[in-house]
């Protein structure tokens, strides 16, 4: 597994965010029991950059606190079998990995929130890593049905790391 990972924020973190980022990432694949090693870019920022990404690829001039590119369509979320017959155009021709996609998250929505919801900052920035990996696996939440079960896989990887609010 590759995580190519950058800081852009003005703002520091305290705590070992890439370790923490890492293990998010390892237990989210492992709960969809992901089959294949797999590339992921993720950028941490800060609210005016995020602010631009959220205004060029989804029309909000406005800040966020994640943002997710996956790089691959899916009929279901979590079915990665049409992997198995699409030939190479997913992979990394130097690695062989799947190229799953691109998270940007913004280190001030992350603080500030972790304020808001009474937990920790490590808390959020794991929360927005599982949350932006199950978007990259084919998972979102236009509907009750889908947040539901987003929030349940979410949790389920917390927990298991004992990330907890």
């Amino acid at each position: 597994m590759t995580i190519n990972l950058d800081y852009e924020a003005g703002r520091k973190l305290d705590f070992d965010y890439s370790d923490i980022i890492e293990k998010v990432v390892m237990m989210c694949l492992d709960v969809e029991d992901f089959p294949y090693e797999t590339e992921i870019s993720i950028l941490l920022t800060d609210d005016k950059e995020i602010q631009e990404l959220n205004k060029k690829y989804r029309g909000k001039d406005a800040p966020t606190d994640v943002l997710s590119f996956p790089a691959l369509e899916y009929k279901k979320a979590g079915d990665f079998s049409f992997l198995d017959e699409a030939g190479d155009e997913y992979f990394n021709p130097e690695t062989g990995e799947l190229i799953l996609g691109d998270i940007v998250i913004s280190v001030d929505k992350a603080i500030s929130q972790a304020g808001e919801y009474g937990h920790s900052v490590v808390r959020e920035i794991a929360f927005l890593t599982a949350h932006s990996m199950f978007h990259l696996m084919g998972y979102d939440h236009m509907t009750d049905e889908e947040r539901l079960i987003m929030e349940d896989k979410q949790n389920k990887v917390l927990d298991q790391l004992q990330i907890y609010r």
